[in-house]
């Protein structure tokens, strides 16, 4: 069965980076866990980067936030690990998405990052 949302690959070496800034932004910054908090800070437009990680079952917990970052302009990414994700996030649990809103010391990383994610079809 094809998925249900349209997703692309990130490499590995981006996937490290993502991690890297969830944990500089959650240390010196502000995120938000989980995804009726992302949802909450993509459609207040408060969120500046969007995290979702990509082994979550079913596929549409996390459908409609790439459809919300694409109308409010903010950038988003895949991880393949929601253990990482809640790892980096500094839980004990697994974590489905991650809302950067103050980046902190993260800020010139995350910018770089930026750059380099594919462009949005939508």
């Amino acid at each position: 069965m094809a998925p249900i949302y349209v997703r692309y690959e990130m490499p590995k070496e981006l996937v490290n980076t993502v991690y890297e800034i969830v944990e500089m932004a959650r240390d010196t910054g502000k995120i938000h866990k989980g995804t009726n908090e992302v949802t909450k800070m993509v459609e207040r437009g408060t969120a500046k980067f969007v995290v979702m990680a990509e082994d979550i079952q079913p596929e549409e917990i996390l459908a409609h936030i790439p459809m919300l970052c694409n109308e409010k302009k903010i950038a988003y990414s895949y991880v393949p690990s929601k253990k990482e994700l809640g790892a980096a996030s500094g839980l004990m649990v697994p974590t489905s998405a991650v809302a950067i809103s103050k980046p902190g010391k993260a800020k010139t990383a995350l910018d770089g990052l930026v750059k380099q994610l594919p462009l949005k079809s939508e």
